[in-house]
């Protein structure tokens, strides 16, 4: 039987995995993303309460996450204005 921590490092890397095959379309690389953060979180939450400390840490990681959500996000837009869609081989002519 799996234990809980496994489950989740087998979840992380599920959406590692998706993450590398799904580079084409920004979206689904931020919503993997989110994923991959929010395992993370999980896993930080099991070990504090595993041990008992306290919660506060999981309270400033959240805080960066929805940075880190919300940049993503107004970079999608701002791409799909200018650009029309969120294929990474239309932007060619960047590089």
């Amino acid at each position: 039987m799996l234990m809980l921590s496994d489950m989740y490092l087998i979840m992380f890397i599920i959406g590692m995995i998706s993450f590398s095959m799904k580079r084409k379309h920004l979206l689904l690389m931020l919503l993997s993303l989110e994923f991959i953060v929010l395992m993370i979180y999980l896993m930080l939450f099991s070990y504090l309460t595993m041990y008992m400390y306290e919660y506060f840490f999981s309270m400033v990681f959240l805080t960066f996450c929805v940075c880190e959500g919300v940049l993503g996000l107004s970079i999608l837009v701002s791409l799909i204005r200018t650009h029309g869609n969120d294929y990474f081989q239309s932007f060619n002519f960047l590089w």
